[in-house]
C-alpha cells in the first residue's frame, strides 16, 4: 500500500516514513502543502497523512480541496494543537482521524491500520480472480484452497494486479503504487518480483493468471 506523508518538520517526516517503510508500506514525502497537494492529486494513494500547519498550503485546506474533488482517500491529520475546536475543524474539512503531537509511532501505526481497513469504493475484504483469492485484511492468499506464502512486496504487487484485473498495468504504474515516487522503474526489480510471483501463483496450474504484454506491461486476468 502507498502512503503520502506531508510534514514540514523533516525530522518528524523522516521518522514517520522510516517506520512505515519498515512495515512494508511505500511512502512518498512532501515538506510543504503545495507539493503535497500536487502529489495527492496525481498519484493513487491508499492513505494520506497531513500536518495541519504547513507552509504554502495548510493541511486543513488541502483536505477541503481534495474532498471537493471527490477524493475519498483516508486522511489522518497531525497537529500540535490539542484544542477540541481545532480537531473539529479538521474533521469537518473531511479528515478521517486526528492525532496530536507528540505521539508514539505505535499509536500512529495503529491508526493507520484502522484507516486502511475501512472500506472504500475500491477495497473489499477478499479479492477474487478465477480460483485465486487474496484477503486484504489478514494478508492470506489462496489458490484452489492452497495457501500461498508471499513476501510483503509480492503481496502488494498481487493486490495491485487483482484490484486492476483484466487491465494492462505498466511498469511505471507498478513502481508508483507498489514502491514509491523515487523508485527507478527502469531497473529489473519489477521483473524479478513478477517472476517470483508467477512462480508461486501459476506454477503447477493449467490456467495461467499473470500475463506479460511485451512493450506494455502486465495483466492478471481470468483465462477464458
Amino acid at each position: 500500500m502507498r502512503i503520502l506523508v506531508v510534514e514540514d518538520e523533516k525530522r518528524i517526516a523522516d521518522f514517520i516514513a522510516r517506520g512505515l517503510k519498515e512495515e512494508q508500506y511505500a511512502v512518498d514525502i512532501a515538506y510543504d502543502g503545495e507539493q503535497g497537494l500536487y502529489l495527492a492529486e496525481i498519484n493513487p494513494y491508499d492513505l494520506m497523512i497531513f500536518d495541519v500547519m504547513l507552509p504554502k498550503y495548510e493541511g486543513v485546506d488541502m483536505c477541503r480541496q481534495l474532498r471537493s474533488k471527490k477524493n475519498i482517500t483516508p486522511i489522518l491529520m497531525l497537529t500540535a494543537r490539542a484544542a477540541v475546536k481545532d480537531k473539529v475543524t479538521g474533521l469537518n474539512a473531511g479528515a478521517d482521524d486526528y492525532l496530536t503531537k507528540p505521539f508514539s509511532f505505535e499509536e500512529l501505526l495503529a491508526r493507520v491500520k484502522v484507516l486502511l481497513r475501512r472500506p472504500t469504493t475500491t477495497k473489499t475484504a477478499v479479492l477474487k480472480v478465477a480460483d485465486l483469492e487474496l484477503n486484504q485484511l489478514n494478508h492470506e492468499v489462496k489458490r484452489t484452497g492452497k495457501t500461498m506464502i508471499l513476501t510483503a512486496k509480492e503481496f502488494a504487487l498481487l493486490e495491485y494486479l487483482m484490484l486492476n484485473s483484466s487491465q494492462v498495468i505498466s511498469r511505471s504504474m507498478i513502481s508508483e503504487h507498489v514502491w514509491n515516487e523515487q523508485f527507478d522503474s527502469m531497473t529489473n526489480v519489477i521483473d524479478v518480483h513478477i517472476r517470483n510471483l508467477r512462480n508461486k501463483i501459476d506454477d503447477g496450474f493449467k490456467r495461467k493468471l499473470i500475463h506479460t504484454l511485451r512493450g506494455s506491461g502486465y495483466m492478471l486476468k481470468n483465462p477464458a
